[in-house]
């Protein structure tokens, strides 16, 4: 991945999930979108959650790690942006510690709140074919909410 265009950054609605840990695929809280916004080093998290059936808005604040589109957050959590072409998808390893032990989970994202970009997608199982568990294709509801809120 080559450096990130922060002018390109916004709205994003998760669609597909992959990991080897069914732990983070089951979880209660289950991200539907993302608004991130870039100022100087710092990346700003606005996510929505389906918290079983009803909608929470969480904002998270994290500093880049470099310019290649890594970026640190509290609770040893990282984002990794590994390809995007910034107008039909995005592709993001997160990283995360929790009760002891480190998870790592890839993420597809699209910007449409219907569409699932097939090129993107097809990337995305590119990069996950060796996970082992996958999970796509969530309904989006709170994702709308936030895209609205935003506009």
């Amino acid at each position: 991945m080559e450096e990130l265009d922060r002018q390109k950054i916004g709205f994003w609605r998760e669609v597909g999930v992959a990991s080897d840990q069914s732990l983070v695929l089951t979880a209660p809280k289950r991200v539907e979108g993302l608004f991130l916004t870039l100022s100087g080093s710092n990346l700003t998290v606005k996510v929505a959650y389906n918290s079983s059936g009803s909608c929470e808005i969480e904002k998270i604040v994290g500093s880049e790690i470099d310019s290649m589109g890594k970026f640190a957050f509290l609770g040893h959590r990282e984002i990794h942006v590994l390809d995007t072409d910034y107008e039909g998808y995005a592709i993001l390893r997160v990283s995360l510690m929790w009760r002891g032990r480190n998870f790592c989970v890839l993420k597809y994202f699209t910007r449409s709140l219907e569409d699932e970009d097939r090129l993107g997608f097809w990337k995305f199982r590119e990069l996950t074919a060796d996970t082992g568990l996958y999970l796509v294709a969530r309904p989006g509801q709170c994702a709308e909410l936030l895209k609205e809120e935003l506009i």
